[in-house]
């Protein structure tokens, strides 16, 4: 009996000292990414982020800052996986659905303007990437590439609305409402050019 409670104590310190030493590298991941966020080095705040996430993906600040340090970095597409993930682990959060549609509004954008398109594997890239022969003017957004812009957009409006809900004491209630009224005229504009 003496041999079971000592292995199971044992067992017990074991959990809780890896469990603190998982916290401990999680924090001191975070705190440098942050200081690479303050230094406008996102790449590498990415990269601490990502390897706190591996360490213990339970942490909402976690997701949340690595889908800041994407959308800093202008990496949209990643930023609106990693605030998905972020929902997931905090759905009552409401700048995180602001910050999720401003991403949308901001990839959409990129798609219809044809700084980014979705390659053969479904992958968002630069469109200085597809052809260097071509200046991205003379590129066209693709029927997939518009009608993923159009899904973006109206997964913009439904985020903002969200965060209303959300937050319905936010000091920037008037300026999200205008939003939303422009994202929606931006979608029938855009929708009636696809029918053409």
């Amino acid at each position: 009996m003496k041999k079971l409670f000592l292995l199971l104590s044992v067992l017990i310190i074991s959990v809780i000292t890896t469990a603190c030493i998982n916290n401990f590298a999680v924090q001191e991941l975070n705190n440098k990414a942050q200081g690479f966020m303050n230094e406008g080095d996102y790449q590498n705040a990415i990269e601490r982020l990502k390897s706190s996430i591996d360490l213990d993906p339970s942490i909402f600040e976690s997701h949340y800052n690595l889908a800041v340090a994407y959308t800093k970095a202008e990496d949209y597409a990643n930023a609106i996986k990693v605030y998905n993930d972020a929902i997931k682990l905090k759905p009552d959060f409401a700048d995180t659905y602001y910050s999720l549609a401003v991403c949308e509004e901001n990839l959409a954008s990129d798609l219809i303007n044809t700084f980014v398109h979705i390659d053969e594997s479904g992958n968002i890239v630069k469109a200085a990437q597809t052809d260097e022969n071509s200046t991205i003017q003379e590129q066209q957004a693709s029927e997939q590439d518009k009608n993923y812009a159009l899904e973006l957009l109206k997964s913009a409006v439904t985020h903002y609305q969200t965060y209303l809900e959300k937050a319905p004491d936010a000091k920037d209630i008037e300026t999200v409402n205008s939003k939303i009224e422009l994202l929606n005229q931006k979608i029938e504009e855009y929708s009636a050019q696809e029918i053409q």
